[in-house]
């Protein structure tokens, strides 16, 4: 067989591939789109649950600090946004404030601990309108499992012996672990951790003695900032 015989043969099968290659790409263009999509959805639905678990933790610590007998206004409902470099926050978060028949009787402030041993440590700390702790509690931590993760409630006890503890209790030099010279425990093998968090829990209070009147008076929705407060 000649080349001029063969000529009509490439002729009629150069546009057959042609459309085989197009098929292909708009196939694996489809299958591309559709695998991105897939994989954007599964990311989205993973950072919604874990903010869910997040805010369902954080909602339990609340009313773990200020149990429901211990005030009768919409807790979650009396929160305002606050924005404080001495609590460790980097952006307006959430605070709360407690009443009993319409009277502030507690706040409710986030905190960060930003020197944990593996990173920042997440608390909420719950301070009475006397000054005095009523409860802190970790809503968000990455530490050693086994040792730094005690300062979970469900892990140990640890946290709880802030309770009732105030700037004049135990003083400002007794607000430092055992190791330091102060009053709080550290926890076996991890000194680190509860080091990070003695001292946050220290500048809330401090925080708190200095804007006590004007975060007790915030509204729902409000922003507040140390030295000004608004109602956006």
């Amino acid at each position: 067989m000649t080349d001029t015989e063969q000529q009509p043969q490439n002729t009629e099968t150069s546009p057959t591939m042609a459309k085989s290659m197009l098929r292909s790409i708009i196939g694996l263009g489809i299958f591309a789109i559709v695998t991105a999509g897939l994989i954007a959805l599964t990311q989205l639905s993973t950072a919604d649950r874990i903010e869910e678990q997040v805010r369902l933790a954080r909602s339990k610590a609340l009313f773990e600090i200020s149990p429901l007998n211990e005030h009768n206004n919409d807790l979650l409902n009396d929160a305002f946004t606050l924005q404080a470099q001495t609590l460790g926050l980097t952006s307006a978060e959430q605070a709360f404030i407690a009443k009993q028949d319409g009277l502030p009787v507690a706040l409710i402030l986030p905190v960060i601990a930003p020197d944990g041993y593996t990173g920042s440590i997440r608390l909420i700390v719950g301070i009475d309108v006397s000054g005095s702790i009523q409860g802190v509690r970790v809503t968000e931590h990455r530490e050693t499992p086994g040792l730094g993760d005690k300062i979970d409630l469900k892990k140990s006890d640890w946290i709880l012996g802030f309770e009732d503890k105030s700037l004049s209790r135990p003083g400002t030099e007794g607000w430092q672990v055992k190791k330091d010279g102060g009053e709080f425990d550290q926890l076996t093998g991890a000194t680190i951790t509860p080091r990070a968090i003695v001292r946050a829990v220290f500048r809330a209070l401090r925080y708190f003695q200095e804007n006590q009147a004007a975060l007790l008076a915030q509204q729902p929705g409000t922003h507040f900032q140390a030295g000004m407060h608004s109602d956006g």
